[in-house]
């Protein structure tokens, strides 16, 4: 697995955007704690975090490339409009989907809810470029510590990863999940 900063993302993006949309797995940083990523249209992408994690039948969660996405292909109400104007933030916002073809299939094996997230954080950005919707779950192997540094990432886990963006230690917790599918519910993790 190869370490890179930020800056070297930037300069070489138009690569790690190529590698992403071939279906690589990645660490990313947040605004709240470090997750794995990849594409989240992709469905041997999807398949492959699912299996480092070891997480077979909850869903993920997205950093949707904008707004726009997420009003394109979820449900919004006036609820959801309210958390959508707070975003970029630590939230994920649990929507309706409403088209079914934005996401893989195994993101969210119903394929009715998505979680989605902007962090407000200068990654979000990069997805923004990229333009695809990307996974976005804690960095360790379920039911084990989420990373924090490079120096506790789950020896288990960096094998499945191609690259790694990493900015430091972090000293978050995940994002608040606000389930806006029903009567609006916030669950703090």
């Amino acid at each position: 697995m190869q370490t890179i900063s930020k800056d070297e993302l930037l300069v070489q993006k138009d690569l790690f955007s190529e590698k992403i949309r071939e279906g690589v797995l990645f660490i990313h940083p947040t605004d709240t704690i470090y997750g794995i990523g990849c594409d989240a249209t992709n469905h041997d992408a999807v398949y492959k975090v699912r299996e480092a994690k070891k997480r077979y039948s909850r869903p993920f969660s997205i950093i949707a490339p904008s707004k726009d996405w997420i009003r394109q292909n979820c449900e919004i109400d006036k609820a959801a409009e309210k958390w959508l104007r707070k975003l970029p933030g630590p939230y994920t916002l649990v929507l309706k989907l409403s088209n079914k073809e934005a996401i893989a299939t195994n993101v969210n094996m119903d394929m009715e809810t998505v979680g989605v997230r902007i962090p407000d954080h200068w990654f979000t950005a990069f997805v923004a470029e990229l333009n695809i919707p990307v996974i976005t779950t804690s960095a360790n192997v379920t039911k084990e510590n989420f990373m924090t540094s490079e120096e506790n990432l789950d020896s288990q886990l960096s094998s499945h990863l191609d690259f790694m963006v990493y900015e430091g230690e972090k000293h978050g917790s995940p994002s608040k999940i606000i389930d806006l599918t029903q009567d609006e519910l916030i669950i703090e993790r």
